[in-house]
């Protein structure tokens, strides 16, 4: 089971493009930001289509539901402790321990790259290229380098990897600007 970072709904900190420890004053700066960009008014004298308006309108209440939630301390602390609980729940953030694609063990099976990282119980977390792709990631091989690259604007994303034996997972962090040598174990 492969979980990729923008399977599970955004969170409030995602939709105000913060991160979970930001201040109250970065949280209320990236609003500030966020609603002018995306606030109704601005395109009503535009041409645009209905369904964009729609997109549109409907980020703008989901910025408006992250500023309520996270600018109020209290809410925001309830807001917390549930993200963390749900996050628990799917297995989000409990792993094993952080790879990244210079830990992988690389195998070239023609078409398609299997990556593989042992895990302690003697079995491995592995995913291959055609795995990866369904997710928006491209594996690239230019001739001794093999390089992430992603669809969404996001540099840093990562994918949940299942032991094939055990309970125990990895989270492989997707780098798309690090580009890793082929050693000679590797391919």
């Amino acid at each position: 089971m492969l979980r990729h970072k923008n399977s599970v709904e955004e969170s409030h900190y995602d939709i105000l493009s913060v991160k979970e420890d930001a201040t109250y004053e970065e949280i209320r700066t990236s609003y500030r930001v966020a609603i002018l960009n995306y606030h109704p008014d601005k395109l009503q004298n535009t041409r645009q289509m209905s369904h964009v308006l729609n997109e549109v309108q409907d980020r703008f209440l989901k910025i408006q539901k992250a500023w309520e939630i996270l600018g109020n301390s209290k809410l925001r602390a309830v807001y917390d402790s549930e993200l963390r609980a749900s996050r628990k729940d799917r297995g989000d953030g409990v792993a094993a321990e952080d790879v990244s694609l210079e830990d992988m063990e690389i195998e070239d099976g023609g078409e398609v790259l299997e990556l593989f990282y042992q895990c302690r119980c003697g079995d491995y977390f592995s995913v291959d290229s055609l795995e990866l792709g369904k997710m928006g990631y491209t594996l690239l091989r230019d001739e001794n380098k093999v390089s992430f690259e992603t669809a969404a604007a996001d540099t840093l994303a990562s994918v949940i990897l299942p032991c094939g034996s055990c309970s125990l997972q990895v989270r492989l962090l997707i780098n798309a600007c690090m580009k890793v040598p082929i050693n000679e174990n590797n391919l």
